[in-house]
């Protein structure tokens, strides 16, 4: 089959195509305006201003943030997620992390356990991926100065329980920092659970453009978070300090205006959706799932990870065909696009009923359509069926 038309079902590593009006904001901006955020005081300087002061607001909504100058402007989910937890951490300060956490916090800490006298505790998930909160609160002690949950898992798509967690830590010293990357835009998020610190990319479910990304900070952590870069903010320009208010102290540097435009647009079309209940994002993000996880358990040979739910990841193994196979038979011979691998997730894999070669993952975006997944399903029998004996 090589004359059908191409099938992107990758959305949890990016969003393809963004909504109607998202480049469009691009190019708007990039032709009609051009001036850095905070550069000057004329006319379309105070318009890229603007534009920045509106995505702070429409997340910070979304998040139901005290301010938008809770919500600091960064390059990527990664750098923000680097943003906090460098800016946190101290010599003889204790991590808790999970095995379902992606490299963006692993790697960090790992580095900071190897370099900087930090020391972590990994919690151990199930072969859902699910991670027990009641686990995660027995790994705090009294050096725990942060915990980190990845809200959802990029490889099983399972839900952790943000809300029991931060419970628990209520009334104690550790910081709590939940890495939304593939929740926020699918699911409700709200900060004032108890969430300190809350990082997410702007590019997956939010669908804005590539190279955007948030960082929430409560008002009373502010103070404690050191800054990591350094440079030019556009304010206190007469200083070589950097400035203390925030967001500005991690602002360092001309934001990525054109792109951050075309995330306004993007969060400001799913902030009225929401609104007024034009669509519900974690109920199609559940009937994807369902339909997945069941085709997916109907074809022979199939190993399927995780348990349907609001975010439509799903991993599986084909026996007897490598994962990275799989993904390049399903793009060669039937155009779908899915991900093979590890997924940039080191520890999870260990804790699943998986090979060591990782899995095949399909994400669905808001607009993929029952007619696409059933394409993908149809694909995915004709590999399976051709490796029964």
């Amino acid at each position: 089959m090589t004359d059908c038309e191409r099938l992107y079902l990758d959305h949890a590593a990016t969003s393809w195509p963004k909504p109607a009006g998202v480049m469009q904001a691009v190019a708007d901006f990039t032709l009609n305006c051009g001036a850095s955020a905070g550069r000057g005081a004329y006319a379309s300087a105070q318009a890229a201003g603007m534009i920045l002061a509106s995505v702070r607001r429409d997340l910070g909504r979304l998040i139901d943030a005290p301010s938008p100058d809770d919500i600091s402007l960064h390059a990527s989910g990664t750098l923000a997620l680097n943003v906090a937890i460098a800016g946190v951490l101290r010599p003889g300060d204790h991590v808790v992390a999970t095995a379902t956490d992606h490299n963006s916090v692993l790697r960090p800490l790992h580095h900071f356990c190897k370099h900087r006298d930090v020391d972590w505790t990994v919690v151990k998930c199930d072969a859902a991926g699910r991670v027990d909160p009641s686990s995660i609160i027995d790994a705090v002690g009294p050096r725990t100065r942060l915990v980190a949950v990845s809200h959802v898992s990029n490889v099983t798509g399972t839900v952790q329980d943000i809300n029991a967690i931060a419970d628990s830590l209520s009334g104690r010293d550790a910081l709590f920092l939940v890495d939304a990357a593939q929740s926020l835009g699918w699911i409700p998020v709200d900060v004032q659970v108890g969430i300190d610190l809350l990082a997410a990319p702007c590019h997956k479910a939010l669908r804005g453009p590539a190279g955007t990304a948030m960082l929430y900070c409560a008002p009373a952590v502010q103070a404690q978070l050191n800054t990591m870069v350094f440079g030019g903010t556009g304010s206190y320009s007469e200083s070589l300090e950097m400035p203390t208010r925030y967001p500005d102290r991690l602002e360092a540097g001309s934001l990525n205006v054109p792109a951050f435009a075309g995330v306004a647009h993007a969060v400001g079309r799913l902030r009225s959706d929401q609104e007024n209940k034009t669509t519900n994002a974690s109920s199609i993000g559940r009937q994807l799932s369902e339909r997945i996880h069941a085709g997916l358990h109907s074809l022979p040979g199939v190993t399927v990870l995780g348990t349907p739910g609001p975010v439509p990841v799903v991993s599986f193994a084909i026996d007897g065909m490598p994962p990275a196979d799989v993904a390049a038979v399903l793009d060669a011979e039937f155009q779908i696009e899915v991900r093979a691998g590890y997924h940039c997730a080191a520890l999870i894999h260990s804790h699943l009923p998986t090979g060591d070669l990782g899995t095949v993952r399909v994400s669905a975006g808001h607009e993929t359509t029952t007619d696409q997944i059933d394409r993908f399903l149809q694909a995915v029998e004709a590999i399976a069926v051709s490796m029964q004996p």
